[in-house]
C-alpha cells in the first residue's frame, strides 16, 4: 500500500502540487517497534512538475518596482516574491482548464503560504536543523526522476522560465530543513492503537462499495506517435503483443516494463503504486474490473499507444491481501558533529566501490560499520511490503534490480548503502495487513498534528502586514 507524504510544496519554482497535505511519498522504516531501530514514516518533498520550455518572448514583461509586503518575525516578504507564486500557481491552472479563482485571492492565499513557509524555516534554522548539499542534490536528481528528464534539461527549463539553479536548490533546501523539523517535533509523537485499526477496517467493511476499490496496476506503455501511419500503428501493436505475451509466458513483469515501455515507470518494473480505482484512467479500471491479482490485460489501445497492465494488488480501501514485497540489506551512517552526511555518503561509495570490485563483503561492513539495529544481520532488514521505508530509501530500493547496490542514499536517519536481495509478490499475513493498515490511519493524524503544529506555529510568530505604497 502507498502511504502518502505531506506535501510541502514548491509553488514558486515550477507548475507544482499544493501546500495542503496530500499525496507524494510512501512511508519508511518503522520508529516503533521495528528490529531495525531505523526510525519510522517520513514526509517527503512533493512532486515537482517542471515547466515545459518556453521561448523568451513567452516570459513576463518588465518587473514592477518591489516593495515589502508582510514581515514574519525579522524577515521581509516582497511583493515580487508573492507575485512571481501568483504567476506560476495560475499557468498551473490554465493547463488544468477549468474556472479560474480571481488574482486577488490567489495572492493572498500565496500570502499566507509564503507566511507559513518563512515562520517554518525560521524554527528549523533556530533549532539548528542543518540539510548538507549532498541532501540537496539527492532531492535535485528525484525532481528530475519525477519529470522524467536529465538534471541538466531540468535547469535548463527552470532558467528558461526564470528560476537559477541557486534559487531552485535554496528552495529544495527549505523544503527538507522544514521536513526535518515537522518529523522531529510532530511524527515521534502520533501513534495508533489496536483499537483504532479495528475501528477503520469496520468503518471500511460497512461503506464498501465499487468507488472504494483501490489498484495497484503494473503498467507497460508502447506509445504511438501522432499521426503515425497505419504500417507504424501496426508496428507498435506486435511489439505491445510480443510484451504481453512474455509476461503472459511466465516473464518476469518487471524486467519485461524495463525492456519494452516507454512510461517513466518502467525503469522502477512499471509498477504506479496503490491508489483509489478513480485516480486510474477509466480504460485501465474497465479493463481490469474482473481480472484477479496476477491477471495480464492488454495490449489495449488509448490515444497514447498500447498499455499491457498486470493486476499486482486489488482492495476494498480494507486491508490488502496482496503485496509486491522486497528483501534488502543496508549500511546505515549517522550524521554527527564529526560526520557530515557528505563525508558519510564518501564512506559508503568507498564501501559500494570495494563491494563491487570484490575486495569487500557487503554483510561484513554492515556488521563492522553501520549503524543500524540490523547490523548484526549484516544489515538484512528482511521482507517488506511497500510502504515500510522512507521516501528516499523506498525511491532508491524500487530502481534496484536483485543483486545490485545503490548509490549512497541520504534520509533523516542518516545516509544508506542498500542492496536489493529478492522481490517477490505475496500474501500478506493477518499481522502484515493489519501493519498496512496502521500506517493508513496514522497518515490520517499525521495530516492532522500536521495542521494543528501549523497553527501553534503560526500563532507564536509575529506577523506584520504592509500596506503598498501610494
Amino acid at each position: 500500500m502507498n502511504h502518502r507524504a505531506f506535501t510541502l510544496g514548491l509553488v514558486c519554482l515550477a507548475t507544482l502540487a499544493s501546500l495542503a497535505p496530500a499525496g507524494a511519498c510512501a512511508q519508511g522504516l518503522r520508529a516503533s517497534g521495528a528490529a531495525s531501530g531505523t526510525g519510522l514514516s517520513s514526509r517527503a518533498i512533493s512532486p515537482v512538475t517542471v515547466p515545459e520550455p518556453r521561448t523568451g518572448g513567452e516570459r513576463s514583461g518588465i518587473r514592477q518596482a518591489d516593495y515589502i509586503v508582510a514581515v514574519v518575525n525579522t524577515a521581509p516578504i516582497t511583493n515580487n516574491e508573492v507575485q512571481a507564486r501568483v504567476a506560476r500557481i495560475e499557468q498551473q491552472l490554465a493547463t488544468q482548464g477549468g474556472e479560474r479563482p480571481p488574482r486577488d485571492v490567489v495572492a493572498r492565499e500565496v500570502l499566507e503560504r509564503v507566511i507559513n513557509e518563512k515562520i517554518q524555516v525560521q524554527m528549523a534554522n533556530e533549532s539548528g536543523i542543518k540539510v548538507d548539499d549532498i541532501a540537496v542534490s539527492q532531492a535535485e536528481q528525484s525532481v528530475a526522476r519525477q519529470n522524467n528528464v536529465s538534471l541538466e534539461e531540468m535547469q535548463r527549463r527552470l532558467a528558461i522560465d526564470g528560476i537559477s539553479k541557486e534559487r531552485f536548490r535554496d528552495e529544495l533546501r527549505n523544503q527538507l530543513l522544514v521536513q526535518r523539523l515537522r518529523e522531529r517535533d510532530v511524527e515521534a509523537r502520533v501513534r495508533v492503537s489496536d483499537l483504532e485499526v479495528d475501528q477503520y477496517l469496520q468503518e471500511q467493511k460497512s461503506t464498501a462499495d465499487a468507488s472504494k476499490v483501490e489498484l495497484n496496476l503494473g503498467h507497460i506503455l508502447v506509445l504511438v506517435p501522432e499521426n503515425a501511419s497505419p504500417d507504424v500503428v501496426e508496428q507498435r501493436r506486435l511489439r505491445a503483443q510480443q510484451a504481453a505475451d512474455k509476461v503472459r509466458a511466465g516473464d518476469d513483469f518487471g524486467q519485461v516494463a524495463r525492456d519494452f515501455s516507454d512510461a517513466a515507470e518502467a525503469a522502477t518494473g512499471g509498477l504506479l503504486g496503490l491508489r483509489p480505482a478513480d485516480r486510474y484512467p477509466e480504460l485501465f479500471v474497465r479493463s481490469t474490473q474482473q481480472t484477479p491479482v496476477g491477471g495480464i490485460v492488454g495490449p489495449l489501445r488509448s490515444p497514447a499507444g498500447f498499455h499491457v497492465l498486470k493486476v499486482v494488488e486489488k482492495t476494498n480501501a480494507a486491508a490488502p491481501t496482496v503485496a509486491v514485497q522486497t528483501h534488502a540489506r543496508h549500511i546505515l551512517l549517522r550524521a554527527t558533529p564529526q560526520l557530515s552526511e557528505t563525508a558519510a555518503a564518501a564512506r559508503l561509495a568507498d564501501y559500494r566501490r570495494r563491494i563491487l570490485a570484490g575486495q569487500a563483503d557487503f554483510a561484513t561492513l554492515a556488521k563492522e560499520s553501520s549503524q543500524d539495529g540490523s547490523s548484526k544481520q549484516g544489515g538484512d532488514l528482511g521482507w517488506a511490503s511497500p510502504g515500510r521505508y522512507v521516501p528516499e530509501f523506498e525511491e532508491a530500493l524500487n530502481a534496484l534490480k536483485p543483486g545490485e547496490i545503490s548509490e549512497p542514499v541520504v534520509s533523516r536517519f542518516g545516509v544508506h548503502l542498500i542492496q536489493l536481495l529478492e522481490r517477490r509478490e505475496a500474501k500478506l499475513t493477518q499481522r502484515e495487513q493489519r501493519d498496512m493498515v496502521r500506517d493508513v490511519v496514522r497518515e490520517k493524524k499525521l495530516d492532522e498534528a500536521y495542521t494543528t503544529w501549523a497553527q501553534e506555529a503560526r500563532a507564536r510568530a509575529y506577523v506584520e502586514y504592509r500596506d503598498p505604497p501610494q
